[in-house]
């Protein structure tokens, strides 16, 4: 798998990092939306269950990863702006697919709520409109850390929530990176912990209530941060919805052991290519990169 690479321009006021797997025999693109502060490495694995089935892209929010040396960061991005992001690399990579994951799943909500044209399913994985009592302590903690741009806290605290079903690898790799932040990177955070804290919770049901394409809701049976049960608050709001539980998984889904890997590759493809899914696929699961998202 080798991307093609471009930093593309959205409106004359970003530049973004894109990645493009391109398959020869692929007939749909794929787009995936990092969560929080996290980059293109941290969907190595989610881009091998896909490819080369569809092509994938992937990309840099501008205040992180390989787009933010081409960035100025004069100003703080909220979900709707990443959501203006969002549909417009849409519209360049002619995608028909998106996936989300964790705070990702804000700005996708956002974009599908205008309805893009070529969108026809969306995946929206580790995500909930209920912000519960596990979920209020990590971010209440987590903002007081940022504030004090104390990157070492903020990666252990990382570690042993969300992202204590991780292998240990995995965990060094969250922490070196977390813990080695710029400044404007923990602010961006800080500002989107504020805005999760103290929005109205309303805004997401209120841009599901919009969607007119079939979206999958997917999450880890030990998630207790975005808890499955929770997500599926988004059935009665979303007209075309399903939901799919992955047994034994944390937050992080498919990077925190082989069958997750392989649970949240058939669920992808039983929903995004239900004509052509086997039930026992073939996959790889990949080792070696960090993973950080809220």
């Amino acid at each position: 798998m080798r991307p093609e690479i471009a930093v593309l321009d959205i409106q004359g006021q970003y530049r973004v990092y894109t990645e493009f797997y391109r398959a020869d025999a692929a007939q749909k693109t794929i787009i995936l939306v990092n969560g929080s502060m996290a980059t293109t490495a941290s969907f190595a694995q989610t881009a091998k269950n896909l490819y080369p089935q569809f092509n994938v892209v992937l990309y840099d929010q501008p205040y992180a990863g390989k787009s933010k040396a081409h960035n100025r960061h004069e100003q703080m991005l909220t979900k709707e702006i990443e959501g203006q992001i969002l549909l417009e690399l849409i519209d360049h990579f002619a995608a028909e697919h998106v996936l989300s994951f964790s705070w990702g799943g804000a700005a996708t909500l956002t974009a599908l709520a205008q309805r893009p044209r070529r969108i026809e399913k969306a995946v929206i994985s580790s995500f909930s409109p209920v912000l519960n009592a596990p979920m209020r302590d990590y971010l209440e903690r987590g903002v007081d850390y940022l504030g004090n741009l104390d990157g070492d806290r903020v990666g252990h605290l990382v570690n042993s929530t969300i992202g204590k079903h991780l292998p240990p690898l995995f965990k060094r790799f969250n922490y070196r990176h977390v813990s080695s932040l710029a400044e404007h990177e923990y602010g961006q955070m800080h500002f989107h912990i504020s805005d999760v804290l103290h929005s109205d919770r309303l805004c997401y049901v209120n841009a599901a209530k919009k969607i007119n394409v079939p979206v999958l809701f997917l999450n880890g049976e030990w998630d207790e941060y975005t808890a499955a049960d929770d997500a599926k608050l988004f059935a009665d709001h979303v007209q075309h919805s399903s939901f799919s539980t992955l047994q034994a998984t944390g937050h992080f889904l498919d990077m925190e052991h082989k069958a997750a890997c392989r649970d949240s590759r058939n669920a992808l493809m039983s929903f995004l290519t239900p004509e052509q899914h086997e039930s026992r696929p073939r996959y790889s699961y990949v080792q070696g990169y960090h993973a950080l998202a809220i």
